[in-house]
């Protein structure tokens, strides 16, 4: 346990320096590159966070596995593996939107045992370690408590082969869209996740989510007592999360 809040104060300490950076460069002319599509994107400033982060690691555990968003996955020799997105956002980032964050969940024997997003633009850090629960800057947070879904406010997304792959969930989106108060889509499925976790949506759905996209969020939102549904997929992962009442009836509505 005490290296659990070793390695969690590390991380918390990491991020606020990364995420300084990343102020920095925000709004500041950059190079895009692009993956496996054009609209997404990978700017210096993810390859900066990435590369610093992984560089505590090495240093502070040498002996750690990571899987980061941009480079991959780096063999250790321990039980402990770190699932890194340097900036979930990206898009965000790059079109001056203040909406993205760094999000680190940390695995210990293949289980979710720490989780951390921080949020530069808004100063936001969450935070959970497995069996104590989630914060939000230091203090406790928990789901919402709205049962009926005609007053949830709900957050999705969609992935970046919407126009060629039927698989979209845009007919998710339009068999939700008039059940629900809102539907809200920020371009973060690590803030989407938090935001759950804090009460501030009351659930969210969204399919081919990859790993460093949710392995902090989903503990976050455990930790603050919601319901998760997530389902491996050859297309990436299908995840649902909210509070008892909500998470239901999304289970009901959508498919991955």
């Amino acid at each position: 346990m005490r290296e659990w809040e070793q390695i969690l104060s590390d991380i918390k300490s990491w991020v606020y320096e990364a995420g300084e950076e990343q102020i920095r460069r925000f709004n500041q002319p950059m190079n895009l590159q692009y993956k496996s599509a054009e609209i997404d994107i990978v700017t210096e400033v993810d390859l900066w966070t990435e590369n610093f982060l992984v560089n505590k690691i090495h240093t502070n555990y040498p002996g750690h596995r990571i899987l980061t968003e941009e480079s991959g996955a780096h063999d250790g020799n321990e039980n402990y593996e770190w699932v890194i997105d340097p900036i979930d956002g990206t898009t965000n980032f790059a079109h001056g939107f203040p909406l993205f964050c760094i999000s680190i969940g940390v695995k210990y024997n293949d289980e979710t045992v720490l989780g951390v997003v921080y949020v530069p633009k808004l100063g936001e850090l969450y935070e959970a370690m497995k069996g104590y629960g989630a914060k939000l800057n230091g203090e406790p947070i928990q789901v919402s408590q709205i049962k009926r879904l005609q007053l949830a406010v709900l957050a999705t997304g969609f992935p970046y082969d919407r126009a060629s792959d039927p698989q979209n969930n845009v007919d998710n989106f339009v068999n939700v869209v008039t059940k629900v108060a809102g539907i809200r889509r920020t371009g973060s499925a690590a803030i989407d996740l938090c935001q759950v976790a804090s009460g501030r949506f009351d659930g969210y759905w969204e399919l081919k989510l990859k790993p460093w996209d949710i392995e902090a969020g989903l503990l976050i939102v455990s930790e603050a007592k919601g319901r998760i549904k997530r389902i491996n997929g050859e297309k990436g992962i299908f995840v649902i999360v909210g509070n008892e009442s909500i998470y239901e009836a999304l289970d009901t509505l959508v498919s991955g």
